[in-house]
Formats: structure tokens, C-alpha cells, sequence
């Protein structure tokens, strides 16, 4: 039986990374796209292939921009024949605290094109291909949160292309079913980012976690690797916190009223 193949977006380091270790150790060929983590990249392929002996390509390209996901898919297609899987990993992100009238045109584009446009860039690629085959699963990334349109006080940019993305793979869920193709967003806590690229078995304990420890990046790869299940087919069309019980929002509001230590 052919092995399936899985694109994640961003998949060099932190949560892609992870995401990259559960899907390699579940026989999954993989495309790990980067921006700039080249060397994470062709590290991370090196050590999946040796541990697991799976086939696993790296892929340079900024899915901010069309013609580079096109490239991507095209390449991942022409190294593999398919595309089963594709986890929208990657999306830009500006730690600095702003105000919306604070970002530039350029920012405000960029993080829009990266977090929303470019899963639009990359389903027009993708899905197609996934309806031949009358299978496929589509991840994308969300917040807490992300499903009821909350305000995300100096993340203006970010909010909003996730909001209008929940929206996005809802829509992907309903158009594609009868394709076999499921859509879901998984949606992280505040899991920073030493701990992106950690497993449960390190996370310490975390007073202000309600379940009483930090989260990692292997709670959410293991979310992930339940709803690319071949006996998921049933969950489509969700949207999944993976928060430790959490008020994220409630968390960053308090930050925000709190003066910005870097100024």
C-alpha cells in the first residue's frame, strides 16, 4: 500500500517541526516547507529519514506569496505523485505590540497574505487533486477563541486573517465533503516557543495552567494526527482549542493594559 504523503507549511521548526516527527513516526512520506530555516530543514529530513526511513523532501518558498505555493505544490506532486495531507503550519506574526493604525500597508498585507490568502493560494492547488483521489485532509491553524470573531488587543492583522480562516475551512469542510476531503483548525494555547518543539513526557508544571502544566508541541500534533485519521472522516468543518483549559485572550488583554517592557 502506497504510503501517504503530507505537505506541512513552515515545517522546519517549533510546531511544524513536531507536527513533522508524529506524521514521519505514523509512515507518512513528507514535503517540509521552509522560508529561511534551510539548515533546520535539511537537518530535520536527515534525522526523520534515518529514524523511520521515510521519503521526506525540503521545499523553500514563502507562502505569503502565489507563485511560490504553486512552486511548493507543484514539487511535492512531481516528487510524489499526490498530495493526501496539507497542514497550513506556516503564518507570519509580529511579536511587537501595535495599535491597527500602527502597521504599515506592507505588514498588514503580509500577515493577511500569509495566514488567510495563502491557504486560498494553496487549496486552489491542492484540492483538486484530493478530488481525483476522493480523499484528503486539510489542517489549518487558528487561536483560542478564533471561532466566535473575538477582538485580540495589538494583533489586529493576525486576528482577523485567522477569523475570516475559521470561516475559510468551515466553508472547505461543507464544498468538499462529498470529495472525502475533511477540513479542520486546530487552535494552540499559549504555548511559547521552547516548548513548540518539546513532548508531554517534558512539560513541567504551570501554576497558571489550569490543567497544571505548560503545553507542548506534541499536544497539538497529536490533535493533528487524530483528524488525518483514515476513521476521522466523520469530524470536519471543527475548529479545536488545545489551550490547557486557558484563557488566552484573557491571559494577552492583561499583558496589554500592563506597560510593554521593551519600550
Amino acid at each position: 500500500m502506497k504510503s501517504k504523503t503530507a505537505l506541512i507549511t513552515g515545517g522546519a521548526t517549533g510546531l511544524g517541526e513536531k507536527t513533522a516527527w508524529q506524521l514521519a513516526e505514523l509512515g507518512y512520506q513528507l514535503a517540509i516547507n521552509y522560508r529561511n530555516s534551510k539548515n533546520e530543514a535539511i537537518l530535520l529530513s536527515q534525522e526523520l529519514e534515518r529514524k523511520f526511513g521515510n521519503k521526506i523532501i525540503c521545499i523553500q518558498g514563502d507562502v505569503a506569496n502565489q507563485s511560490d505555493c504553486a512552486q511548493i505544490v507543484n514539487q511535492t506532486i512531481s516528487e510524489f505523485g499526490s498530495i493526501d495531507v496539507v497542514i497550513h503550519n506556516a503564518g507570519p506574526y509580529v511579536q511587537e505590540r501595535k495599535k491597527m493604525t500602527e502597521y504599515s500597508i506592507d505588514e498588514w498585507n503580509y500577515l493577511i497574505n500569509g495566514n488567510l490568502n495563502a491557504v486560498f493560494y494553496l487549496s486552489k492547488e491542492i484540492i483538486p487533486s484530493m478530488r481525483k483521489q476522493h480523499w484528503g485532509r486539510i489542517i489549518t491553524m487558528g487561536f483560542d477563541r478564533v471561532d466566535t470573531a473575538p477582538g485580540w488587543v495589538y494583533r489586529s492583522a493576525f486576528s482577523a486573517a485567522k477569523t475570516a480562516l475559521a470561516s475559510l475551512t468551515r466553508t472547505i469542510a461543507i464544498e468538499e465533503a462529498s470529495f472525502g476531503i475533511t477540513a479542520n483548525m486546530v487552535s494552540p494555547g499559549d504555548i511559547i516557543s521552547r516548548w513548540k518543539e518539546k513532548s508531554i513526557d517534558e512539560s513541567i508544571p504551570a501554576e497558571t495552567v489550569p490543567v497544571g502544566r505548560v503545553g507542548t508541541g506534541e499536544d497539538i500534533s497529536r490533535v493533528i494526527a487524530f483528524l488525518i485519521d483514515e476513521k476521522s472522516d466523520f469530524i470536519t468543518g471543527s475548529i479545536i482549542p488545545v489551550t490547557g483549559g486557558m484563557d488566552v485572550l484573557g491571559k494577552a488583554y492583561t499583558q496589554a493594559i500592563l506597560p510593554d517592557p521593551s519600550k
